[in-house]
C-alpha cells in the first residue's frame, strides 16, 4: 500500500481501514477461497470495487443490478435445494428443518427482486388533495386567507331592520328587539294640601 506524502504509517493504515472497498474486500478474501483459490489478490480486490463505487456514484447501476439478479437466482437455487432434500427425509424434525432453511432462502430471493423492482423503477411520489365531507355544517380554508374581521362582522346587530310582510309586501321595524330602558314620570309636581274639616273634641 503506498503511503501518501505527509502521512505517517500508522497514519495510513488507520485510514485504509475505514475505506468500505478495502473492508468488503476483506471480507471477500476470507469467503471466496473455495471459488477462486488462494491466488486472488487483495489490491486488485481493493480497486475492482472501488471502480464499482465509483459508477454507482457516477449514476451507473448496471453492476448493482447484477449482483442482484445473480443474487435472486442463486438464492432460488438454495430454495430448490433444500426443498428437494426435504422430500427425502423420513423423520419430522428433518423435514421441518429444510423446509424451514428452504423457505427462508425463498423469501430472501423474494425480497432480493423486490429491491430490484425499486431500483429500477422508483416508486413516484403521490400527492392526494384533502377532501373535505361532512355532514353538518363545516368551514375549511384551504390554501386561502381568512379575513380576521369575519366573524366580528357578522356578530354585529342589525338594527332597524326591515321586515317584509310576504302576503301584501310592506315593510315594517322589526320590533323584536329589546327596547332601552328609561325612566318614566321622571317630573313628578308636588301635590297639593289638602284641606279637612277639623274634628271637634269631645
Amino acid at each position: 500500500m503506498t503511503r501518501p506524502p505527509g502521512q505517517t504509517k500508522a497514519q495510513t493504515l488507520s485510514r485504509a481501514a475505514l475505506r468500505p472497498s478495502i473492508n468488503c474486500a476483506s471480507v471477500i478474501e476470507a469467503y471466496q477461497g473455495n471459488l477462486m483459490g488462494a491466488d486472488v489478490d487483495l489490491g486488485e480486490l481493493v480497486n475492482g470495487l472501488s471502480e464499482s463505487c465509483k459508477g454507482v456514484k457516477d449514476g451507473d447501476l448496471s453492476t448493482v443490478e447484477a449482483m442482484l439478479v445473480g443474487q435472486a437466482t442463486a438464492l432460488q437455487t438454495i430454495f430448490s435445494s433444500l426443498a428437494r432434500r426435504a422430500a427425502t427425509q423420513e423423520h419430522l424434525r428433518q423435514y421441518e428443518t429444510f423446509m424451514g432453511l428452504a423457505l427462508k432462502a425463498q423469501a430472501q430471493s423474494r425480497a432480493t427482486i423486490s429491491a430490484l423492482v425499486d431500483l429500477k423503477y422508483p416508486r413516484q411520489a403521490t400527492f392526494v388533495k384533502q377532501a373535505n365531507i361532512a355532514h353538518g355544517p363545516q368551514q375549511v380554508n384551504n390554501g386561502a386567507e381568512v379575513d380576521q374581521f369575519t366573524h366580528a362582522k357578522q356578530t354585529q346587530p342589525k338594527q332597524n331592520e326591515l321586515l317584509e310582510e310576504a302576503q301584501h309586501g310592506s315593510t315594517h321595524l322589526d320590533t323584536s328587539a329589546t327596547a332601552k330602558a328609561t325612566r318614566s314620570h321622571q317630573a313628578v309636581e308636588a301635590v297639593a294640601t289638602v284641606q279637612r274639616a277639623k274634628k271637634s273634641r269631645g
